[in-house]
């Protein structure tokens, strides 16, 4: 499995109505278009997390494929008066978001 952490900037006044938006979202075929097995939002202290997880590591390509597709607009267009940039001076898209991970432990069967 391969996981992928946007971090952003949110009121956690907001959390209803983005959990809402993505609610519908993931009632689409989208998680499915872009390989998403699992989507978790956090919020803590004005901060964002948004984690998804995906059956293998192609998910950061398949989102980049889909984000030409209406639905994926919409929810980015309905997203915005709740989500910032952690960094709007360098934000150019979710990329530019991503955490990097740099543990991972499993524990063993």
């Amino acid at each position: 499995m391969h996981s992928n952490l946007i971090v952003a900037r949110m009121d956690s006044r907001s959390s209803d109505n983005v959990a809402q938006l993505f609610a519908a979202f993931d009632q689409t075929d989208m998680p499915h278009r872009m390989g998403t097995l699992r989507r978790r939002l956090f919020t803590y202290q004005g901060l964002y997390f948004h984690l998804q997880d995906f059956a293998q590591d192609d998910g950061g390509r398949r989102i980049q494929d889909s984000r030409n597709d209406p639905r994926f607009l919409r929810i980015s267009y309905e997203l915005q008066p709740f989500i910032q940039p952690y960094d709007p001076a360098t934000w150019r898209s979710p990329a530019d978001a991503m955490a990097t991970r740099f543990y991972d432990w499993t524990a063993s069967e």
